[in-house]
């Protein structure tokens, strides 16, 4: 084997402004990387000009991120995935140490987490947004992930041939994290500058929508991957509820020997039922999501990892200035 395959994988919608320089920049700190530029139906000149840049222009028409990498990932092949966003927000200069490190420590995941001093670029709200996110998928799933919702990662053959890329929109992030901590994969991180948007660009984030949207795909990832914590706690809540109805109903039964609150005593019976109910559907799909798991494990390893030979070292990554 010579030198590794690298690709660099850039979705975009509609970023004719900022895409020259972030594929001019990527072709300059990685020359022997492939740049893909995969247009997901933009309205301005986006495939003209990445084409232009030097880029390799290919489009998908479902429209949102997480269709577009489903797409890159099915149709790429490589060793090394370097993903970035097209709006010219990350530094290039960072990728060639992300890539060094996820070669030479044989990682499967990547991430550039963010670093900046632009309010514009990171604004309070999106930073809020993000810790809490980021802090509730390390309650949930472990804490080896400090930018969850980073756009700038590099990833393994093995990752992206194993990931199942569910996701439709920029939730996908939250499915990159959750796959690598769920399959215990190895993984690293590279602090990287975060600046803002060239002039004449606009942001594709909602706040508020993306927010509520990367919040029900965490909820549905629990439910989904920690079926057991997530229908007991539900089955123990049930539990507690019914019990505590039924104890004035017990206390005047032993009294007089009567049950007035009949329908107390049947909404308690009810709660109760449903709080075993809960916990069986917990095991059954606890053992359900075992066999997934398996499954993606065993289609992580039938990908070759990379291996460098004594001829062909991975070379060390420039010195970045600062």
């Amino acid at each position: 084997m010579s030198q590794p395959r690298i690709a660099v994988l850039i979705p975009c919608y509609n970023e004719e402004v900022a895409i020259p320089q972030v594929v001019a920049a990527f072709r300059a700190v990685l020359p022997e990387a492939v740049v893909y530029v995969f247009d997901n139906n933009s309205r301005d000149r986006t495939r003209e000009v990445a084409a232009a840049a030097g880029a390799v222009v290919r489009i998908e028409t479902l429209q949102g991120k997480g269709n577009v990498i489903r797409r890159m990932f099915a149709d790429i092949d490589a060793d090394a995935y370097v993903l970035v966003d097209g709006d010219d927000t990350y530094d290039a200069a960072a990728a060639p140490e992300m890539v060094r490190l996820l070669l030479s420590e044989r990682l499967d995941m990547v991430t550039g987490t963010r670093v900046t001093e632009a309010i514009a670029a990171y604004r309070p709200g999106h930073r809020l947004g993000n810790h809490v996110l980021t802090g509730a998928v390390r309650l949930v799933f472990g804490k080896r992930i400090t930018d969850m919702l980073s756009g700038f990662r590099v990833f393994s053959r093995r990752f992206v041939k194993s990931f199942p890329a569910l996701a439709t929109g920029f939730e996908t992030e939250t499915e990159f994290t959750v796959h690598a901590l769920e399959l215990r994969l190895p993984v690293g991180e590279v602090v990287t500058a975060y600046r803002e948007r060239p002039a004449g660009s606009a942001s594709k984030l909602n706040t508020w929508r993306d927010g509520f949207r990367i919040l029900c795909t965490i909820f549905a990832l629990v439910k989904r991957e920690r079926p057991l914590p997530f229908f007991g706690g539900i089955a123990a809540v049930l539990l507690v509820l019914g019990l505590g109805l039924s104890v004035p109903v017990f206390v005047q039964y032993a009294e007089t020997g009567l049950v007035p609150r009949l329908p107390t005593a049947l909404l308690s019976t009810g709660l109760v039922l449903l709080s075993f109910i809960s916990l069986a559907c917990g095991l059954i799909l606890n053992t359900v999501t075992r066999g997934r798991q398996e499954a993606k494990r065993m289609a992580y390893l039938a990908q070759r990892p990379f291996e460098p030979t004594n001829d062909a070292p991975i070379p060390p990554a420039p010195r970045m200035p600062g």
